[in-house]
C-alpha cells in the first residue's frame, strides 16, 4: 500500500515541510511588520504629544512676556512720580507756612495754583493720594512713625497724616507717614481723700 519510503510520499512530505516553513516565515514577517507598525505609531504619538507641549509652552511664554511688558509700560513713570512727589511736598509746606504768616497772599495764591496744577497732572497719570486719615492702620499703605493718644480716633487707626502717600494705578509709590492712635488718653486718677 502506501510505503512511507516511496518517492511520491517523500515529495508530499517535502512539499508540506516547505509550505510549513514558508508559512512560518510569512507569519514571522507579518508579526515583525505588525510590531514595527505599533512601534512607529507609538513614536508618532510621542512626537505629536511633545510637539503639542512645546507649542503650549511657547504660547504661555508669549502671554507671560506680553503681560510683563504691559506691566513695565504701565509702571515706567514710577521713578519720575517719586521725584515729583518731593516737589509737591515742598509746595504743600510753602502753602502751610504762607498761611501762618500775613502779607504774602499773592505769593500764596500762586503757590496754591502750582500745587493744584501738579496734583491734577499726577492724577491724570493715575497717581493718586492715599486717603489715610481715620482709616485702620495698614502697613501696606501706611508707614507708622509714632503712636499718640487720641480722643476722636479709635486705637489702631490713623490719627494724623504727617506726609501724604501716593499710589500709581494699584501700586504704592510711597506709603503715607502716619501717627497711629492708641485710643483715648487714660485719665490720671486724682487723690481720693
Amino acid at each position: 500500500m502506501n510505503d512511507p519510503e516511496s518517492p511520491s510520499n517523500n515529495n508530499t512530505a517535502g512539499e508540506a515541510a516547505a509550505q510549513s516553513s514558508a508559512s512560518s516565515a510569512t507569519g514571522s514577517a507579518e508579526v515583525d511588520l505588525a510590531l514595527e507598525i505599533a512601534r512607529l505609531e507609538a513614536a508618532l504619538r510621542e512626537s505629536t504629544d511633545r510637539n503639542l507641549r512645546t507649542q503650549a509652552e511657547l504660547e504661555n511664554f508669549r502671554k507671560r512676556s506680553r503681560r510683563e511688558l504691559d506691566e513695565e509700560k504701565r509702571y515706567a513713570a514710577l521713578p519720575l512720580v517719586r521725584d515729583i512727589l518731593h516737589v509737591l511736598d515742598n509746595l504743600q509746606r510753602a502753602i502751610e507756612a504762607s498761611e501762618k504768616t500775613t502779607g504774602g497772599s499773592g505769593l500764596l495764591e500762586g503757590v496754591k495754583m502750582v500745587a493744584l496744577q501738579l496734583t491734577t497732572f499726577l492724577e491724570q497719570h493715575q497717581c493718586r493720594p492715599i486717603h489715610a486719615a481715620g482709616a485702620a492702620f495698614d502697613p501696606h499703605w501706611h508707614e507708622a512713625i509714632g503712636q499718640i493718644p487720641c480722643q476722636d480716633v479709635p486705637a489702631g487707626h490713623v490719627a494724623q497724616v504727617t506726609r501724604a502717600g501716593y499710589t500709581l494705578h494699584d501700586r504704592v509709590v510711597r506709603p503715607a507717614q502716619v501717627l497711629v492712635s492708641i485710643g483715648a488718653p487714660v485719665a490720671a486718677s486724682g487723690d481720693a481723700n
